[in-house]
């Protein structure tokens, strides 16, 4: 645990002072007891960060407050898998009674496991597929692939990603048998598939498998002949860095994939990530730059390619929404309630996941603006949502809502929803 810091104390109550506010008022503003702030400025207790958010945007400290945090624990750096895929075969194991894995490996260790005796055949004991073969391939693995990812908004990633790993190969060793143009269109298909499942595995927590199965993707794209996938993993990259506060590298990630040679959807999603690794920051100016630049490169019209889009596909306004969520996070919780409201709106019933994620956001903003009772009712219907849908990503704002929350444990509404809340806010629930 970091130690309490007198440097953000003292800065702390210098700020206040300077900005002519008591202790009572300070305490208004940001819905934290006079008593913790007093402990807080005397060195006696640890700031939160998202009390350093909200006093940081309370006295206008433009990110001064939160760059004296203590750091956290080290996390293992983000950096992408070996870019060339040199082993030849994935196992699955399924089990019948829930868990699975999954094991790249190669032939011979294969071969001397035995696993192969099981049950085996060859896909390159077959012929070359005809055009018409890869282009029913094609257009029936797109079709899967849109169904996939509406099926994704409502199960657990887990009961999907047997299914999606086999479809990957599937896709990349029939690519093998065709002519260079359906091979190019199959392994730029693979890529997406690929890349989808490294976000349902970093939903389920497990962030290294996440950056291996988005390398993956980065692989089997420039295989295709498509380097701009490459971009786009940074921005994944980005979002790893982004769920472990680290705002600086959030932002190099995000600014390395704004490249002018790669297409405008990925440089727009790399300002969109750009902008929350500032509001991390707590730098709101260079925040609402990155969404400006984002808005302008997402509305760029580009030649369609066939293939499936890159990024979410359930946001009708993605930069509305990703301006909600920064607001949070750049400590002016009642303007993000206020934006997510407006977004959430939009957003279709049958998107349960963009539902519960957003949605708990939402419930995060009023609670830290010190709507409690308001906050409770926003958050008791997404429960469900958020149990259905397995996610470790939204287990994170899920912890923070429950901490926002605890603070208030005499209220009724806490006391109800409270007992659910701390049992799937727990990680070991996902």
């Amino acid at each position: 645990m970091p130690q309490p810091s007198t440097g953000f104390g003292e800065e702390l109550r210098r700020r206040r002072l300077d900005a002519g506010l008591s202790l009572t008022a300070l305490s208004g503003s940001v819905h934290y007891s006079k008593a913790q702030l007093s402990k807080v400025e005397r060195g006696l207790k640890t700031p939160s960060r998202d009390l350093a958010r909200l006093c940081d945007a309370a006295l206008g400290a433009g990110g001064a407050l939160l760059a004296l945090l203590a750091p956290g624990t080290t996390d293992p750096p983000v950096d992408p898998a070996p870019g060339h895929v040199h082993e030849k075969d994935w196992i699955m194991q399924l089990s019948p009674d829930g868990p699975n894995t999954f094991q790249p490996v190669g032939r011979r260790e294969v071969v001397g496991a035995g696993v192969a005796s099981l049950m085996a055949w060859r896909s390159d004991s077959a012929g070359p597929a005809s055009p018409a073969t890869g282009a029913r391939m094609l257009e029936a693995s797109r079709s899967l692939f849109t169904q996939y990812r509406r099926l994704g908004q409502t199960v657990a990633p887990a009961l999907l990603l047997p299914v999606l790993i086999a479809q990957t190969h599937t896709l990349r060793e029939l690519s093998a048998h065709c002519d260079s143009g359906t091979r190019r269109h199959l392994l730029a298909l693979g890529s997406r598939y690929a890349e989808y499942v490294g976000w349902l595995v970093q939903e389920t927590g497990d962030e290294q498998a996440a950056l291996w199965w988005t390398q993956r993707a980065v692989d089997l794209a420039a295989a295709g002949g498509d380097r701009a996938l490459a971009g786009y993993a940074l921005v994944r990259r980005a979002l790893i860095t982004l769920y472990r506060d680290d705002a600086e590298q959030t932002v190099a990630l995000a600014r390395r994939a704004q490249s002018g040679a790669l297409p405008p959807r990925i440089r727009g999603l790399a300002a969109q990530r750009e902008a929350q690794g500032h509001a991390l920051a707590g730098d709101r100016r260079a925040c609402l730059h990155a969404l400006d630049r984002a808005r302008a490169l997402l509305a760029l019209q580009e030649d369609g390619t066939g293939e499936p889009v890159i990024g979410t596909m359930h946001l009708p306004d993605p930069v509305g929404m990703v301006t909600g969520w920064c607001l949070v996070d750049l400590g002016r919780p009642r303007e993000a309630g206020e934006e997510l409201d407006r977004q959430l709106a939009l957003v279709g019933e049958d998107a349960v996941r963009t539902q519960v994620r957003y949605g708990v956001r939402r419930a995060l903003a009023y609670a830290s603006a010190g709507e409690i009772d308001h906050a409770c009712d926003l958050a008791a219907p997404l429960l469900d949502g958020v149990e259905v849908v397995g996610s470790a990503t939204v287990t994170t704002d899920l912890r923070r809502l429950a901490r926002a929350l605890a603070r208030h444990a005499n209220h009724s509404s806490v006391r109800r929803l409270g007992p659910r809340l701390g049992t799937l806010s727990r990680p070991s629930t996902i």
